[in-house]
């Protein structure tokens, strides 16, 4: 039996090499209980092109946790920003395993409407 962690990762691995096959950069998300973190990786899995979360200085000041919808939204507008100056347009959304719903959805949501194509 699988504890709930090893499932998520599972999940994970299995979502990362198709990602993998499609040779695609990726938008990968990570959510605790406390933040969420985005990082968008190259198509070789080698680099962080760049990378957005709510433990960053100007982040924390328009938020009052890290653990909201709200703050989860305004990672996703900053990683968007960041990935299209430095000329990625389009990624692989790379959920970690995660439910796509709540933070993890507003995230995506918010990457989407700021002109990140997934």
């Amino acid at each position: 039996m699988l504890t709930k962690k090893e499932a998520r990762l599972r999940r994970a691995r299995q979502t990362r090499h198709k990602i993998a096959e499609l040779n695609a950069v990726r938008l990968s998300v990570f959510r605790s209980n406390a933040h969420i973190y985005a990082q968008v990786i190259d198509a070789t899995g080698s680099h962080v092109i760049a990378q957005a979360s709510t433990v960053e200085a100007e982040v924390k000041t328009q938020v009052k946790h890290g653990s909201t919808v709200e703050a989860a939204q305004i990672v996703g507008k900053r990683i968007a920003e960041k990935a299209k100056a430095k000329g990625v347009s389009a990624v692989a959304f790379d959920r970690s395993g995660f439910r796509f719903h709540g933070r993890i959805k507003a995230l995506a949501d918010a990457a989407r409407e700021a002109g990140l194509e997934f």
